[in-house]
């Protein structure tokens, strides 16, 4: 069963940081390359970013390359997703899942995490 948890979310000022934690059972997390997703107001769902199994290997949307920072503690079955110089256009609802091609893999998701991002 595919279970995805998502937390550390929250209201924050422009300039700020955020950390965002995934938390996936470990069939769902396992030897799979995992991201992160997010969906503004009004807006499609978009790839952030993705890191694979060994964590040696990390890819990032081009826009938001040098904010974001992502990570994993495999023992944990955990995920990470650091957020420094956040800007009000970050504003979304953020998702984890496994990723291929900077495509979700699971057509199951979490409840997602709300990231608001003040002027």
């Amino acid at each position: 069963q595919v279970q995805l948890v998502e937390s550390g979310g929250g209201l924050v000022q422009a300039g700020e940081s955020l950390r965002l934690s995934c938390a996936a059972s470990g069939r769902t997390f396992s030897n799979y390359r995992m991201g992160w997703f997010r969906q503004g107001p009004g807006k499609e769902r978009e790839f952030v970013a993705a890191i694979n199994w060994y964590g040696d290997s990390t890819d990032y949307a081009d826009s938001l390359k040098g904010r974001f920072t992502i990570s994993r503690d495999n023992a944990k079955n955990t995920m990470y997703l650091q957020m420094n110089s956040l800007k009000p256009e970050d504003t979304a609802v953020y998702y984890c899942n496994r990723v291929v091609a900077r495509r979700p893999a699971l057509n199951s998701w979490g409840q997602g995490t709300q990231v608001t991002v003040s002027s």
